[in-house]
């Protein structure tokens, strides 16, 4: 088993995972809006997504399809975010950034994989599922790279923020004696790093 291998195992695992919490935070309750449970459906079909695309069979998603309903994806979150009106415009948009971005970087990721299948077929060369083992970078525009750059430049930021923002009040968190919410942020802010993280990666390797 090779290296890229073992990493798609581990991204595919992580992303299965992300899917399963997303669909179980999606459960209609009445206390969760209709806006959260659509947030978090679009959550697991984005992880669902990313669970196949590193393998071969995950060719068969349709990319262009898909880049459009993430492009769509990506806009519900800060239009929904603003039209809210539990926060003000400006931080609302800004909390919503991480998740459009992530919605943005699934679009893009999509969108290359089927402008690298109409290549392929113009061409004759083999698919992009088939030259796995070839850089990211190789045969890529340098638009395409800076696009691709900043997305995971951005994602791994947020990423990073989530993961360590609550590991100075760990200890706090567990002594106090109301922790329930407090615990349950933590465990959201770690899923978001998370898939953050592994959207982050899937960027930079082959696809």
């Amino acid at each position: 088993m090779s290296a890229t291998e073992v990493v798609h195992y581990m991204l595919t695992a992580l992303f299965a995972a992300a899917a399963v919490h997303a669909l179980r935070q999606g459960v209609p309750t009445r206390t969760r809006a209709c806006r959260s449970h659509v947030d978090h459906l679009l959550h697991a079909a984005m992880a669902l997504a990313m669970a196949v695309m590193p393998w071969s069979w995950g060719s068969a998603l349709p990319e262009l399809p898909l880049s459009v309903f993430f492009a769509a994806a990506a806009l519900w979150f800060p239009l929904t975010a603003v039209r809210s009106g539990q926060e003000r415009q400006l931080s609302a948009t800004l909390r919503s950034l991480p998740y459009a971005v992530g919605m943005v970087a699934m679009t893009w990721m999509s969108y290359r994989a089927a402008g690298h299948d109409h290549q392929t077929m113009a061409e004759g060369v083999p698919t992009a599922h088939q030259t796995m083992h070839l850089s990211p970078f190789m045969g890529a525009s340098k638009a395409d790279n800076v696009v691709t750059g900043v997305l995971a430049l951005y994602l791994l930021t947020c990423s990073l923020r989530s993961l360590t923002r609550d590991m100075p009040a760990l200890r706090a968190i567990t002594e106090t004696a109301d922790n329930s919410t407090s615990l349950k942020s933590v465990y959201h802010r770690f899923w978001d790093g998370a898939t953050a993280m592994g959207t982050a990666v899937m960027l930079l390797m082959p696809h």
